[in-house]
């Protein structure tokens, strides 16, 4: 997985890719790695599912958005540094402009535009999407019975309430315990802090408060949430309660990586500057990270310590994908029409490589045709 020296045809694949994995991307992280696998091992054949599995146990171990990292490794194996920084700001800019264009709306109208009948079809195909990939990455990742029992163990454990690093972590020890290594490795993570600064807004601090979300935020939007509730209201009183919730609905329900919420925030606090300023300060990080981190992925791999470490975290980010999917089933199957969609999709990516564009499309207007009929 040493990255090669970038072309412009394949800095031109990458972001046509994920320019559209960032146009289609709803359902979250888990979502989004499915679909990014899809297309990049079954459809192109860039990497294989062992090599796709490496590098989302990596993204795991690191804060920041998942999906949003896993764009940029991809496009680090395809084209070295330029293809990490054209696949993350791809994925990133369609959900950054929705948003923003959001945010202007709420501004002049003073609300949040729905989208349920979008999200009634197109959350079902989704679910099949991410079915087929654990299916496939599953026959990869969990090649011994104890293995198994990590994904497993993971799985119920995360539905029962406990912490995802946490999870994580345990697992990797776990893994490493199972091939009797002798040395337990020790990671330590950097994490960046912002001193008070007196009431009274400015751009920069809000940047550096965005920059410091990154650069610690495990977990999904509703930990988002509390990292800006903590700073922007309760601290600052830059916004409202109700301002922050609206901001973490539109960062739910539009495509792409939900951290654009910063977006949204931004916005709110100072316009288009504001938008820029608050979307790079959260994904900042990421990019970082993801570069300081690839290179050491296959040397890893290579190691029989951290292989085994690396093994653990692999069965356990499977345990975690399977528990999202499960919570989002809840929510997207919920009439016989959404199990025929979802079970019809289901069909469609276990027998076909059919582009994830056509499947979401069709979603989309199955779920409106559905909604117009009154069904």
């Amino acid at each position: 997985m040493s990255p090669p020296a970038a072309s412009r045809g394949e800095l031109r694949g990458l972001a046509g890719l994920f320019l559209t994995l960032g146009i289609i991307g709803f359902g979250g992280p888990a979502a989004h790695i499915a679909m990014m696998r899809k297309e990049v091992v079954h459809r192109r054949g860039w990497l294989s599912d062992p090599e796709f599995l490496d590098l989302l146990g990596a993204t795991n171990l690191i804060p920041g958005p998942n999906s949003t990292e896993m764009a940029m490794h991809v496009g680090s194996v395809r084209a070295g540094r330029a293809g990490l920084i054209v696949a993350g700001l791809s994925f990133i800019a369609p959900a950054a402009l929705v948003v923003g264009a959001l945010a202007a709306l709420y501004v002049r109208y003073g609300s949040t535009p729905q989208a349920n009948w979008l999200l009634y079809g197109i959350k079902p195909v989704i679910i099949a999407i991410v079915l087929q990939a654990l299916w496939a990455l599953g026959r990869s990742a969990l090649r011994t019975p104890r293995l198994v029992a990590i994904a497993v163990a993971v799985f119920a454990l995360y539905l029962a309430g406990l912490n995802e690093l946490f999870l994580l972590a345990a697992a990797g020890v776990v893994g490493l315990f199972l091939v009797r290594a002798a040395v337990l490795p020790v990671l330590s993570m950097l994490l960046l802090s912002v001193p008070a600064a007196p009431v009274g807004f400015s751009l920069l601090k809000m940047f550096l408060l965005f920059v410091k979300t990154g650069a610690v935020l495990y977990g999904s939007g509703y930990v988002l949430l509390a990292f800006l509730r903590g700073d922007f209201v309760a601290r600052l009183g830059w916004l409202t309660d109700q301002q922050l919730l609206d901001a973490v609905a539109i960062g739910q329900f539009t495509p792409g990586p939900v951290l654009t919420t910063a977006t949204f925030v931004g916005y709110l606090l100072a316009g288009l500057p504001g938008a820029a300023l608050a979307t790079l300060g959260i994904f900042l990080p990421g990019f970082i990270f993801v570069a300081l981190s690839h290179p050491v992925i296959p040397r890893l791999r290579r190691s029989r310590t951290a292989a085994a470490v690396l093994d653990g975290v692999n069965a356990a980010s499977l345990g975690l994908m399977a528990g999202v999917t499960l919570q989002l089933g809840r929510t997207a199957v919920v009439d016989v029409w959404t199990a025929l969609l979802a079970a019809a999709a289901v069909a469609v990516v276990a027998r076909t490589t059919v582009n994830s564009a056509w499947l979401i499309g069709a979603g989309a207007a199955a779920g409106l045709l559905l909604r117009l009929l009154g069904v």
